[in-house]
């Protein structure tokens, strides 16, 4: 996808904190340990779109109550090399169509809860079965100016386990290592103009792919609740 919209990140935003000196099996070890307590509940904080944003308010693009999401953060353990699986979403989709995303979606009513939900999705959209996934724990709600409050669910997933993208709903499935999401050097943070103001937002390019918006916001959501 071309990206000619964006502008040139603001060099005062980005005040990231040095690179971590960790290997990815290291920072596997502080996600899991630092989100072991969340198994009775999210952990605490507050996190979204309006945290580089604080003017807009939290649901700036949505006027009705937000609507409850979920995503699976998948980590695979490579040896020593931890990787996260991340998807290209089709192009004909209604929204964020060609961006990348976690496997997720709307909790329905039937689902028990946003673990659930994260999973079902993951099914559904990458042919991740459940019995391949291990959970460890969720992250505090991140709130996205489209209206929704997404919990993102982090699990470890099996190595061995293939994954089939459904071309309804995804282009891609590619893995990024766990070592270079929680580099905070990584963390870009980029701006663009939205209704006459600059908006800001979190960007990770990696090779070709283009890292943005709330897929990059959790990220970063992560790489604070563990390193912060």
């Amino acid at each position: 996808m071309g990206h000619d919209w964006y502008e040139a990140s603001d060099p005062r935003m980005n005040d990231v904190p040095s690179a971590l000196v960790k290997s990815g099996i290291d920072v596997l070890s502080d996600i899991r340990n630092t989100l072991r307590h969340s198994a009775e509940g999210p952990v605490v904080r507050d996190t979204g779109d309006h945290i580089l944003n604080p003017d807009l308010g939290p649901y700036a693009r949505w006027d009705g109550p937000p609507r409850d999401a979920a995503v699976l953060i998948p980590i695979i353990e490579h040896g020593s090399e931890p990787t996260v699986i991340l998807t290209v979403r089709t192009a004909h989709l209604s929204s964020h169509a060609g961006q990348i995303a976690f496997p997720g979606g709307k909790i329905d009513k039937e689902d028990h809860g946003p673990a659930a939900a994260a999973i079902r999705e993951a099914e559904e959209e990458i042919g991740l079965e459940p019995k391949a996934v291990r959970l460890i724990g969720e992250l505090a709600p991140y709130l996205t100016g489209s209206g929704f409050r997404v919990v993102p669910v982090v699990a470890e997933v099996s190595p061995d386990h293939r994954l089939v993208a459904n071309p309804h709903e995804v282009d891609d499935v590619f893995e990024v290592p766990l070592s270079f999401l929680m580099d905070p050097a990584n963390h870009l943070r980029q701006s663009r103009k939205w209704e006459g103001r600059d908006r800001y937002f979190y960007a990770m390019p990696f090779g070709e792919r283009y890292i943005w918006g709330v897929t990059a916001g959790i990220i970063r959501s992560l790489y604070e609740t563990v390193y912060r």
